[in-house]
């Protein structure tokens, strides 16, 4: 198998004996051995299309424990996400496409190219200065579309988003590379004053609707579409929002579901009664009753 030309490495430290390397040795033969003749017959039926989507599943599991703080599940967390990529790389190797070892020079050289404030020799030709995070951030994107134009890629500022994340995160990226690329209001009030004007279009949007029922069952196709255009305009304004505030929509809502879950279950808790059969008055009282409890209780 052939692997591709590298730029020399920096020198690394030893790792022969480095436990985090003795770990993920371990971590690759215990893979090696799943994948056997004699292995696990799950293991040994994976591809690469079977197994891709359980990599983005573990990512999310190890997002949320990271978020929850909990070090112990983290971690597990963690190595599940290492098992699926050492499985990946390995039914790639055994298929002849390629093997950890290339994914992860790939991943060393591309470091290094990007970090030329960190590897590249201070005071040399081509030296560069990068003394803040937005420095390195705005390096980093310059370098990136300098690849794609080499390897005639699409090299638009917005290019390199995955188009498969998830809607607010696609958003929150994509608002970041417009902002990089000089596409941006002067300051947070500027894109305040934006979702707000989306507000306005979409109140616009909404006048015709019967909003007394569910699912605008009388609105022309003409009515439906445009209130979903405008209200996917508040979504990606709020976004962006968000961005200009160094803060993380997808983040936001995850955090924001998570309360409305444990209120809701809280609310649920206390009902001496079906919900159905409650009134709204009583849930709004049960609701805030959980809010309360929930401040009382951080």
């Amino acid at each position: 198998m052939s692997t591709p030309s590298r730029a020399p490495a920096p020198r690394t430290p030893e790792t022969t004996s480095d436990p985090r390397a003795l770990a993920f040795a371990r971590l690759l033969a215990v893979v090696d051995r799943l994948r056997a003749p004699d292995g696990c017959p799950w293991d040994r039926k994976q591809t690469l299309g079977s197994m891709a989507p359980h990599l983005v599943e573990e990512a999310h599991e190890a997002v949320e424990a990271i978020e929850r703080e909990a070090d112990a599940q983290s971690a597990e967390e963690c190595g599940d996400v290492l098992m699926v990529v050492a499985l990946l790389c390995r039914i790639a190797e055994q298929e002849g496409q390629f093997d950890l070892g290339v994914a992860a020079h790939a991943i060393c050289d591309k470091l290094i190219r990007r970090h030329p404030h960190v590897f590249g020799e201070a005071g040399g030709e081509g030296a560069v200065q990068a003394d803040t995070a937005e420095q390195v951030l705005a390096n980093w994107e310059a370098i990136k579309k300098t690849e794609r134009e080499d390897k005639q890629e699409d090299a638009s500022a917005l290019a390199g988003v995955p188009v498969a994340l998830p809607a607010l995160q696609r958003a929150h990226r994509v608002g970041g590379k417009a902002i990089s690329a000089g596409f941006r209001w002067a300051d947070p009030a500027g894109a305040v004053a934006k979702l707000r004007e989306e507000q306005r279009e979409l109140d616009e949007a909404l006048e015709p609707i019967d909003l007394t029922r569910d699912g605008m069952p009388d609105a022309s196709p003409a009515q439906r579409a445009r209130v979903e255009h405008e209200l996917g305009d508040v979504l990606i304004a709020a976004a962006f929002v968000a961005r200009y505030l160094d803060l993380d929509p997808e983040k936001l809502t995850r955090d924001a579901v998570r309360r409305f879950e444990s209120r809701f279950r809280a609310l649920e808790a206390g009902l001496d009664r079906p919900m159905k059969d409650a009134s709204l008055a009583q849930l709004l009282r049960g609701w805030e009753a959980a809010k309360t409890a929930e401040k009382a209780a951080s």
